[in-house]
């Protein structure tokens, strides 16, 4: 009973990590998001502001939309990247269940003399 409730406490701090993991992630990624949509915002709007009275006005637009395609391309390879080097869910909990299967299967098998 005392290896079950191991098992137990093992799944909780795996589900406590991974929340605290996941919880980190979104706080991080929402103030990050939020900022940068300011600041993009805001160099925009200086950018079509500088040009508006010229000739270049439609080429800064497109240039700043390419920028947008270009990072947003960088961002979807560095988030994928951030999920596979994630710990995954339940890891410790599955490393022992392995370990103990082992032994588990020896104790109970027939002996073999």
């Amino acid at each position: 009973m005392r290896h079950i409730g191991a098992y137990f406490e093992l799944i909780s701090l795996d589900l406590a990590r991974a929340q605290r993991e996941l919880t980190e992630q979104i706080i991080a990624s929402a103030v990050l998001a939020i900022c940068i949509l300011f600041a993009l915002l805001m160099l925009c709007l200086g950018v079509i502001a500088y040009t508006w009275d010229t000739d270049y006005r439609v080429a800064a637009i497109a240039w700043m939309g390419g920028a947008f395609v270009v990072i947003a391309i960088f961002m979807a390879v560095y988030r994928a990247r951030a999920a596979r080097a994630r710990t995954p869910l339940l890891a410790d909990v599955k490393r022992e269940w392995a370990q103990d299967r082992v032994i588990l299967e020896r104790l109970l098998s027939p002996d073999e003399e």
